[in-house]
């Protein structure tokens, strides 16, 4: 499907409908929700499908223009969301459909004692996406403002002055030719406990079950307090925040897919030009 296909199934570009604004609400958030979107679960799979299609060809030319050395840019998705709103999907069924060669994805989990000994911006800085790729933070510097928020884990003024040392951050990465995806995943509560009751269910998946995450469910409120500050606070012209509701694994694919595609087209790229002549070389291969 060409970009020119869309309006079919969406009514604008998706990031106009998911882009946070001043005044929306965390606790307002529709999660069942698909905005923009006319179609159905039934045209998701074709749509993933040939969507998918149209990301590996953005960025296999944005790795092969960095090869050529024609371009230096990278884009980097940062996806944030409490468990179960379905990031690891994410990076299966919408990044994996780009060739690993260009991608660069870390997930982000509890700090270790070397990183702890840095200061926290450290090691997101070791894992940025290099010239030509596209790189996937699994949680990423926000749980500074949004875990350690929380649980209290530093004091008030100590948090509260990294939303402007993240809003340097990020603009020193924009100014360097990284493109940010930011897209804050929400689901709620209900469906997240059925995703948590069916790990329970399913021996294969025991290994993502944390009992760790029914104690979070119980500091709902308070994680909705440092979201809303987030959003809010590091939403920016270089950096906007997207919101995607993920009550619906399909559409939440769909539309970071879209994020994506949007961000990479921005890029305004065509293949690099070959550096030799393709004539001759034909000739030169026919006669060997």
């Amino acid at each position: 499907m060409s970009d020119r296909d869309l309006p079919a199934l969406w009514t604008h570009e998706p990031h106009e409908h998911l882009a946070f604004r001043p005044g929306d609400e965390v606790g307002r958030i529709e999660t069942n929700s698909t905005p923009g979107f006319r179609g159905s679960k039934s045209d998701a799979p074709t749509l993933q499908t040939e969507r998918n299609m149209r990301l590996a060809s953005l960025q296999e030319m944005l790795y092969a223009r960095c090869k050529s050395g024609d371009d230096n840019r990278s884009v980097l998705l940062i996806l944030q969301g409490m468990d179960t709103a379905g990031k690891g999907g994410i990076v299966k069924h919408v990044v994996g459909a780009a060739n690993p060669q260009g991608v660069r994805y870390t997930s982000f989990g509890k700090p270790t004692e070397e990183e702890r000994a840095h200061h926290y911006l450290w090691r997101i800085r070791n894992a940025l996406p290099p010239a030509g790729h596209i790189g996937v933070f699994d949680r990423s510097h926000y749980e500074d403002v949004l875990i350690v928020r929380v649980h209290n884990l530093v004091p008030p003024d100590v948090w509260g002055a990294r939303y402007d040392e993240i809003n340097a951050f990020e603009r020193e990465l924009v100014d360097a030719g990284t493109t940010l995806v930011k897209v804050a995943m929400f689901v709620s509560l209900a469906e997240q406990k059925e995703r948590l009751a069916e790990r329970l269910e399913r021996p294969d998946k025991y290994w993502k079950y944390n009992p760790a995450d029914v104690d979070e469910r119980l500091l709902w409120p308070k994680y909705q307090e440092a979201y809303q500050a987030m959003l809010e606070k590091t939403s920016t012209d270089y950096a906007p925040w997207h919101i995607v509701p993920c009550d619906k694994k399909w559409y939440s694919r769909l539309a970071v897919t879209e994020l994506l595609i949007e961000a990479l087209k921005g890029l305004n790229m065509s293949w690099p030009p070959p550096d030799f002549d393709v004539e001759a070389e034909k000739k030169r291969l026919a006669e060997a």
